[in-house]
């Protein structure tokens, strides 16, 4: 059978070792013993990534096939890659993992057996295939035995060094993902992340295109006596993982998730989480998960005492944890959770003019989702050092192949299919923009999240913002009322007004560019320039 699997991915007469699903144990003495990273005080798995920390959407593309020219939103985002330059990386790629020792990974995406796909995975590294097999869902011995032939395979292969001037890439690394074979190449990268993103990518094209789910770049948990859902909109940096992780809450799961019909349910069978300045006082869930059989990603870890020092960024802001969800002590295992009650949108707001929490009708609904306001944070991509604002479509538009039209009018049939709240949490700046205000407090932001979950907030009285065409509430318990109403927080008030006009102006041009197609009910419920 493995070698069915492999030959459908054009590895046929691999001459090196091969290694099938190693437990978590094996595949970290595996990757001990190949020198690929130090075992830390707590037991995790320590790993540096080199000149990759973290995604490098330059060297992402999707191969431009006959069966999916017609589909994808081609543009900067999604950017074409030739079928015949394809070819060549995937004969070096096969080449090169032919006469290395492998490790194979049997995995799925989607926690819901409806509308799960099942992933082959063969990573040159023992660490990578650790992170594989924690990060996506496990399959049953059933689900093995009935694994053959794979929906999509994998091939990672970060040793190899491509030519841009003989396979046509932007560097010498390139994630490509070629939805006719149903295969993806990563080569040249160590970065954990891209083997998540491909496959994320992957699932938010055969969702729509296949099955009526809509892909989501969200965390989502529910209360475990009601059963109620909320889902968790945002980019890395947001909060989307940590305001997920409730203790009062059952997580469902941090990052990817579908919507069907009748439930919410999570891609993966892991969490990836942002590890910088984390600690058991302030994100003790998180904390905790970090122990024998997680991946620790470029944290600095000393090497006598060989503790982590989470708050050392010295190779990246970027530093992360990869562990499966059952480390999480409150986390809902099976990954499927109830039709959502409640969507909160997460932005990093720099230049601290956004309301800290807002509510939203379903067409400013739709125009945020297709927005997808906030601020990039330090490390997330090469190069990033500082928070700068952006728009990303779908709050995750590096990762959505189709037109961010055909999500936005799925999103709201099931927002009034199912009469969800909607609200948008600014976790970013108050008091001033980056550099002069604070970063919002997480303790306040837990305090508007829980009142927007259990509808408290809807006790409030709310005034109508009219530059951000948002309803604000003038009152949660535990909060400042002043810190609610953000011009109120600004020392000077006209530069406040300046500000936030020039923000809303921003909005409406993303949109005019963007989306000249936008449904007119929609356009008119975002900012007024």
């Amino acid at each position: 059978m493995i070698q069915d699997q492999l030959a459908a991915c054009g590895l046929e007469g691999c001459r090196g070792a091969i290694l099938i699903d190693g437990s978590p144990a094996v595949l970290t003495e595996k990757a001990l013993k190949n020198h690929e990273g130090i075992l830390t005080s707590k037991g995790a798995l320590a790993v540096e990534t080199g000149k990759y920390t973290g995604r490098s959407p330059e060297d992402r593309f999707i191969v431009d096939t006959e069966g999916v020219h017609d589909q994808i939103a081609w543009g900067s985002v999604n950017k074409p890659f030739s079928v015949e330059n394809y070819e060549k990386v995937k004969r070096a790629v096969c080449d090169y993992l032919s006469v290395r020792d492998i490790y194979i990974v049997h995995a799925m995406a989607g926690a819901d057996t409806r509308w799960c796909r099942k992933f082959f995975i063969v990573c040159e590294r023992a660490s990578q295939a650790l992170f594989s097999r924690q990060l996506l869902v496990r399959p049953s011995k059933r689900q093995l035995a009935d694994f053959e032939p794979q929906d999509f395979s994998v091939l990672v292969a970060p040793g190899l060094k491509l030519n841009p001037e003989v396979h046509g890439t932007h560097s010498e690394a390139a994630v490509l993902i070629n939805f006719d074979e149903k295969i993806v190449l990563i080569a040249g990268t160590q970065y954990n992340g891209e083997i998540k993103k491909s496959i994320f990518s992957v699932m938010n094209y055969l969702m729509p295109v296949e099955e009526d789910v809509l892909p989501m770049h969200s965390s989502a948990n529910m209360d475990p006596v009601t059963g109620e859902t909320a889902v968790f909109f945002g980019l890395s940096g947001t909060g989307k993982t940590t305001l997920s992780a409730d203790p009062q809450r059952m997580l469902i799961g941090d990052d990817e998730h579908g919507w069907s019909e009748g439930s919410v349910f999570n891609f993966e069978g892991g969490c990836y989480a942002k590890a910088i300045r984390i600690s058991a006082a302030t994100e003790p869930e998180i904390y905790r998960a970090i122990r024998f059989g997680s991946i620790l990603e470029n944290v600095v870890v000393d090497h006598v005492t060989r503790k982590p020092d989470y708050f050392d960024g010295t190779v990246t802001e970027n530093t992360r944890v990869a562990y499966p969800i059952d480390y999480i002590e409150n986390a809902q295992v099976l990954g499927q959770g109830r039709y959502p009650n409640v969507i909160i949108f997460l932005t990093a707001d720099a230049f601290g003019v956004l309301p800290p929490i807002s509510r939203l009708d379903i067409n400013g609904a739709m125009y945020h989702f297709l927005s997808g306001f906030t601020s990039k944070v330090a490390g997330t991509e090469r190069g990033v050092t500082e928070p700068q604002p952006t728009f990303s479509t779908l709050f995750g538009e590096p990762f959505m192949p189709l037109s961010p039209l055909r999500y936005a009018r799925m999103f709201g049939e099931k927002l009034q299919a199912g009469g969800t709240r909607v609200y948008l949490i600014n976790t970013g700046w108050t008091g001033g923009p980056y550099g002069v205000g604070r970063r919002m407090e997480l303790a306040s932001t837990r305090l508007m999240v829980s009142a927007a979950l259990d509808g408290t907030i809807e006790s409030s009285d709310f005034v109508h913002d009219e530059i951000f065409n948002v309803d604000v509430p003038t009152h949660i318990d535990g909060v400042s009322d002043q810190v609610l109403q953000p011009r109120e927080t600004w020392t000077d008030k006209a530069a406040y007004d300046e500000c936030a006009h020039r923000v809303a102006k921003m909005f409406v041009d993303n949109a005019a560019e963007k989306y000249p197609d936008m449904d007119p009910e929609v356009r008119a419920a975002g900012p007024v320039a």
